[in-house]
């Protein structure tokens, strides 16, 4: 279903931001809104790729078949974005598939509407242009400062009390401080026990430091244990959280990639337009 386009939904679409209302006057006489039943076809692979699609409300998959036959979503346009754009504008077959995941309404669009406009206000295609080079750059930008959590981080928030003091006994147990102060003990202990003689409180062979020997390595290896066993979680936490985040910058580095490669279509596009006016005149 077709219906005229208003001016007030062409002002929410960021490619025509930078038009003025005069701008926005001659291409809201060109285009129309198209409505879109669920799970209606937009356009599918193959079709030939006469016109775009800006999204105005609703909800649409951008999709196309890998090698394996399988189903891979290349797109999910928010309100406002385009699809389809590329290959309206080289004159191709679409090689990707719009789907309207619910009822869905779009600007529709076509070369010949953009033609019409270049043609009667001819800055028009300057600040799509720079529109379409803010994306760029954002893009660009979005991929440099793409991270993902530090598991580190991760980690220390999920720590409880009793694992937190189990980190600290196990470092402390297992570096040279602990080492030569429980030596000088030891040293210091038996010393004054061997020099009092008859009225040392615990005489060689030193029963009750045996004894506390026993309890605290009773203590410490259980403590030990369960430092251990969280260093095997933290382990298994890294290697989900790189797995995540290969599996994220993987997608994310496509789409983005696909983006890119679009809008610089585009620019190339809007820039061979500009040259054929330029010599029409």
């Amino acid at each position: 279903m077709s219906m005229p386009c208003s001016i007030d939904v062409l002002k929410e679409i960021p490619l025509f931001s930078l038009l003025d209302d005069d701008e926005m006057a001659v291409l809201a006489a060109q285009v129309e809104l198209r409505e879109f039943a669920v799970r209606q076809k937009i356009y599918k692979v193959g079709e030939p790729g006469e016109r775009a699609y800006f999204l105005v409300n609703g909800h649409v998959h951008v999709t196309m078949v890998d090698e394996d036959h399988q189903e891979v979503l290349v797109a999910d346009p928010e309100v406002g974005e385009f699809f389809g754009f590329a290959s309206m504008m080289t004159g191709t077959t679409h090689t990707t598939s719009a789907t309207a995941l619910e009822a869905t309404t779009c600007v529709e669009i076509d070369k010949n509407d953009i033609s019409a406009l270049l043609l009667t206000k001819p800055h028009a295609g300057m600040d799509m242009m720079a529109v379409l080079a803010r994306q760029f750059h954002a893009s660009q930008e979005l991929v440099r400062g793409r991270a993902g959590r530090n598991p580190n981080e991760v980690i220390d928030d999920e720590a409880s009390f009793g694992e937190r003091i189990a980190d600290q006994v196990a470092k402390f147990g297992g570096s040279w401080a602990f080492i030569i102060s429980f030596f000088v003990i030891l040293v210091v202990y038996s010393a004054i026990n061997v020099v009092i003689g008859k009225e040392a409180w615990d005489p060689y062979p030193f029963i009750l430091l045996n004894l506390l020997l026993s309890m605290l390595a009773a203590i410490q290896a259980p403590v030990i244990m369960m430092s251990q066993n969280r260093q095997d979680t933290k382990d298994r936490l890294r290697g989900e959280l790189d797995y995540e985040v290969n599996v994220r910058s993987e997608a994310e580095i496509r789409g983005l990639t696909a983006k890119v490669h679009t809008l610089d279509d585009k620019l190339d596009d809007v820039v061979e337009l500009l040259r054929e006016l330029q010599s029409r005149c």
